[in-house]
């Protein structure tokens, strides 16, 4: 079971189905006659607001930022070479939404990286882009807290791995 003090109020922290956001208080609330704490979690991109049991923190994946050190593994995922599968479409689509929604940056690079186009390759069609750039999002939003810069810039940054792999 996670403690309270595990997290400081005011960090970032990533919630797998909604990425990064704020922790902005612990508040308690009374449930089925019993008094329980709650992580009060704001993800300003997404206007919501999260009220998580700290309890069941770990179990529904709350974690804390990644670390630099961290985004480097996710950088040498970037690079690698494209893995294309000739399974169905709606197959590899639940495949990269469970990518997503794990929270797991490196997962999301994997998603990233697969779904990349360069100039080489047919055109996206629009549910591989709505997935791409949901991973890009989920992804750009992590590194622009981890580097303390805009989530426009980390995007770019994103753009320019892909690139040069």
């Amino acid at each position: 079971m996670i403690s309270k003090e595990e997290f400081k109020i005011g960090s970032w922290v990533v919630y797998p189905s909604h990425g990064v956001g704020k922790l902005d208080n612990i508040e308690k609330f009374e449930v089925d006659g019993e008094t329980s704490d709650f992580f009060v979690i704001s993800f300003l991109k997404n206007k919501l607001v999260l009220r998580l049991p700290v309890g069941h923190a770990i179990q529904a994946g709350l974690r804390r930022i990644a670390s630099k050190n961290d985004m480097k593994n996710v950088f040498d995922i970037l690079i690698q070479k494209t893995r294309r599968r000739k399974t169905m479409w709606s197959k590899r689509v639940q495949e990269y939404e469970a990518k997503i929604n794990s929270g797991d940056p490196c997962m999301i690079a994997e998603v990233i990286r697969d779904l990349h186009k360069d100039g080489t390759n047919n055109a996206q069609s629009f549910s591989e882009r709505q997935i791409y750039q949901l991973a890009m999002e989920r992804l750009a939003r992590e590194i622009s807290v981890i580097e303390q810069i805009e989530e426009i810039e980390a995007i770019k940054k994103l753009e320019t791995v892909l690139q040069a792999a």
